[in-house]
C-alpha cells in the first residue's frame, strides 16, 4: 500500500503568561522526533509540521491537527503522527458525561486563566482531541501518537525532586479548582483513542495516568525522559523491534533513574509490529 504521511511535532518550553512553569527539554524533543521520523519512518521535511514555543498556540496546534484529519478524510494521507512535549494539566469534565471525572488537558504556549479555571480557548482538552480524531476513516487510516506530558490524577505525589529535573504538569490555576478536581478520576486521551471504532490508533505515553513525566538533563542536553529514551531505543534497533519490545526496553532504560512508567495503548495487531504504518 502507498503510504502517504503527515506529522505534527509540538514542543513548548516557554509559556506566555506563566514564566514560572518554563521547561527545558521540549524543543529538543521536537528536533529528536523530527530526526526519527526522517531516518526511520520515511518522512520528508514537507510532510512534518513543527511548532515550538511562541508558534505553539492552541489555535496553531488545532489548525494543524484539523488539517491532517481533513487530508486523511479526503484520501490524501493514511498515516498520521502526533507528538506533544509540554505540560499536562486537568480541567473539570467538559461534557459532564461522568460526574466523578476530570478531563486531561494539554498546555499550549498561550495558556490563560479564566476565573478559577483554564480558559477554554487556551487549553487543549482530551475531549477536543477525541472528537477530532473520531472523524478519521476507520478502515485505511492509522494514527500514532507520542505524548511526553504528565497525566497525573493524584497531583504531584509522584514528582521527581532532583535539582536537574522538572515535571511536565501544571496544577489547576486556583485553590478552588484544585480542590474541585482533587481525588477525581482522570478521563484521559488514552481511553478516548481506544473507544469505539478507533481501532487503528496507537498511543505511547511518557507515564501512567497517575504519574508525572520528567523534563531532565540527560547526556549533554535537556530532554523529556520518555522522548530521549524512546528515540534511543528506536535507533539501537534501527526500528527493527516490535512496539512491545520497544516499550519494554524503554521501561528498562528509565526504571533506575525515573519513577515514570511509559505506556503503550493499541490493538493487538500493532503490538508485534515496528513503529510506523502497520495496516
Amino acid at each position: 500500500m502507498d503510504i502517504r504521511k503527515k506529522a505534527l511535532s509540538v514542543g513548548i518550553n516557554k509559556f506566555k503568561n506563566f514564566p514560572q512553569y518554563t521547561l527545558n527539554g521540549c524543543v529538543k524533543d521536537v528536533a529528536d522526533i523530527t530526526a526519527l521520523l526522517k531516518q526511520f519512518l520515511g518522512f520528508d521535511s514537507s510532510e512534518i509540521i513543527t511548532l515550538t514555543d511562541e508558534q505553539a498556540t492552541k489555535a496553531n496546534i488545532m489548525t494543524a491537527l484539523k488539517d491532517m484529519v481533513q487530508q486523511a478524510k479526503a484520501g490524501n494521507c493514511n498515516y498520521l503522527f502526533m507528538h506533544l512535549s509540554t505540560h499536562g494539566t486537568q480541567v473539570p469534565d467538559q461534557d459532564q458525561d461522568e460526574p466523578d471525572h476530570a478531563d486531561e488537558a494539554f498546555v499550549p504556549h498561550d495558556i490563560e486563566q479564566q476565573g478559577d479555571t483554564w480558559h477554554p480557548d487556551h487549553i487543549i482538552s482530551d475531549d477536543e482531541l477525541r472528537t477530532l480524531f473520531s472523524q478519521l476513516p476507520t478502515e485505511n487510516v492509522m494514527l500514532e501518537a507520542f505524548l511526553d506530558t504528565c497525566h497525573s490524577g493524584t497531583g504531584l505525589r509522584a514528582m521527581d525532586l532532583l535539582s536537574d529535573r522538572k515535571v511536565r504538569w501544571i496544577p489547576p490555576p486556583s485553590l478552588d479548582a484544585f480542590r474541585e478536581l482533587e481525588g477525581l478520576q482522570v478521563h484521559g486521551l488514552r481511553e478516548g483513542l481506544m473507544e469505539g471504532d478507533m481501532k487503528n490508533h496507537v498511543l505511547f505515553t511518557g507515564c501512567r495516568s497517575d504519574q508525572t513525566s520528567a523534563d531532565a538533563h540527560i547526556g549533554d542536553s535537556y530532554n523529556g525522559a520518555f522522548t530521549y529514551y524512546m528515540c534511543k531505543v528506536i535507533k539501537e534497533s534501527q526500528n527493527g523491534s516490535t512496539r512491545t519490545q520497544d516499550i519494554n526496553k524503554l521501561r528498562d532504560s528509565l526504571k533506575d533513574s525515573f519513577s515514570q512508567i511509559p505506556q503503550l495503548e493499541c490493538s493487538p495487531q500493532f503490538k508485534e509490529k515496528p513503529l510506523g504504518f502497520s495496516l
